[in-house]
């Protein structure tokens, strides 16, 4: 009987301090992606201040990721065991908005982590001061496959 009362009583208050954490973020926009509408980059939203902030840093945002994108190659690995995923982003929950498939044998990875650490960064910190809010869910990085020796998630056409 105390096993039961202590289950659901840890069941409560795992519940509880999830649905607060996750309403209490002051982070990300809407998670949407370049190639899906849940994973594009922020939107602009205006600034506290009123100025083009909110714009600069979305534009940044946009053009980090797109530089992010041409420096992962997708051709070159001829098994699936040879491709590799990278987290994109940030939400205002946490964690990535997506995730880009590449070729490890192809893809300068170093310079393709710090391009991607840069604009984790400017997210994180256009989340904070736009007061941004996002669903909590966890996403998992896409299995992936190689179809003709160019790398995409599994399932991808």
């Amino acid at each position: 009987m105390k096993a039961t009362v202590r289950f659901v009583t840890t069941t409560v208050a795992m519940s509880v301090l999830a649905a607060v954490g996750c309403s209490t973020q002051s982070r990300a926009p809407d998670d949407t992606a370049s190639k899906s509408a849940s994973s594009a980059p922020p939107s602009s939203a205006p600034s506290s201040s009123g100025t083009s902030d909110s714009a600069s840093a979305t534009s940044k945002i946009a053009q980090l990721e797109a530089d992010a994108r041409a420096l992962a190659k997708t051709t070159g690995c001829n098994s699936a065991t040879e491709c590799r995923t990278a987290p994109v982003g940030e939400r205002a929950c946490g964690g990535p908005r997506d995730y880009i498939v590449y070729c490890a044998a192809t893809t300068d990875s170093v310079a393709l982590f710090k391009k991607l650490d840069e604009l984790k960064a400017a997210e994180i910190e256009f989340n904070k001061s736009s007061n941004a809010m996002s669903t909590c869910e966890f996403r998992m990085p896409p299995k992936t496959a190689s179809i003709g020796g160019r790398c995409r998630p599994a399932g991808a056409p």
